[in-house]
């Protein structure tokens, strides 16, 4: 079966590897343009280029694959399939219906749930206790094919994106190939996704990084986790920009009915109990501006934070 790969973070290099390692026949990878990244913008590549570049794998990033210069290259290539993960851009009609196998998608959800372009930050922003990933026959809309295989993981209370971010990746790897298997030897199932149950899954503005301190302790938890390590919830102490990086919730003291964001206690080798809408949150990792990642101990050391001090508010 001919195959070609359409994807770009890491997410899609984990099933780039599984794929590569069945033997399927590779006809190419697409993946996006280098992008300018870090302080000093500099391009860097995909991490979808990374291994189609290592693998020495055909390889082509256009701007925009709905244009006649890529639809002409893609029928050249006749691949009997397209695989896509995390690509980034609107696939075209010829691509999705012209191989004999259709258009293939992993995403990193239990569809109709969270779709969309974040469905792992989603799924911890809203505390949801099971994960996973699925297969399905893409169409015109955004995530809305029949679906083909699904398969599930609990999530951790405490775990953060990153963790997770990482186990769904691999666990869609390991299914597309099941997928591709099945598809090729026509024993693949189609099911309609029930639109009824759907919900979305936008990518997060810059807005929804910021603590609100009036909230939940269990809600500003799952904030923090759903943005670890990169890009980080974040709050101000004074001018100084604050990213949270790790908080556990605190049961030690009771809900309570304090100024929101006020620091309660500094505890040492725990970190920095904080007041919210409900309970205490103990902060315990945090990253100033451009200062490296440190326990909040040691940042409450270094401000010498007492308590009555509140976070959230610019000096």
């Amino acid at each position: 079966m001919r195959i070609l790969f359409m994807g770009t973070p890491e997410f899609a290099a984990v099933s780039l590897q599984a794929l590569l390692r069945t033997g399927y026949d590779l006809v190419g990878v697409v993946t996006q343009p280098d992008r300018p990244q870090g302080r000093g913008l500099e391009l860097q590549a995909s991490e979808v280029k990374k291994v189609a570049l290592e693998q020495h794998l055909p390889l082509w990033q256009p701007e925009k694959v709905n244009t006649t210069e890529f639809i002409t290259l893609f029928r050249q290539l006749n691949p009997d399939v397209v695989v896509v993960v995390a690509f980034g851009q609107k696939i075209p009609m010829p691509i999705l219906y012209e191989p004999k196998f259709g258009c293939i998608n992993v995403h990193g959800s239990l569809l109709p749930r969270y779709r969309g372009a974040a469905p792992i930050q989603w799924t911890l922003i809203n505390g949801d206790t099971t994960a996973g990933v699925t297969t399905m026959y893409m169409d015109e809309g955004w995530d809305t094919g029949d679906l083909i295989y699904q398969a599930t993981t609990a999530v951790d209370p405490d775990e953060n994106f990153a963790c997770l971010y990482q186990r769904l990746a691999k666990l869609g790897g390991e299914l597309l190939v099941k997928t591709l298997a099945d598809v090729e030897h026509g024993v693949a199932p189609r099911l309609a996704q029930n639109s009824a149950e759907a919900t979305t899954a936008p990518k997060l503005k810059p807005e929804l990084h910021r603590i609100n301190w009036n909230e939940p302790a269990v809600r500003i938890h799952n904030l923090v986790r759903a943005l670890a390590p990169t890009p980080g919830a974040e709050t101000f102490w004074g001018t100084e920009r604050l990213k949270v990086i790790k908080t556990s919730l605190y049961d030690c003291i009771p809900a309570n009915a304090d100024v929101p964001g006020k620091i309660l206690q500094v505890i040492k080798r725990q970190g920095i109990l904080v007041a919210t809408g409900t309970q205490p949150l103990l902060l315990v990792q945090v990253q100033p501006a451009g200062k490296k990642l440190m326990a909040a101990t040691d940042y409450a050391n270094g401000r010498h934070l007492v308590p009555g001090m509140i976070f959230g508010t610019r000096a």
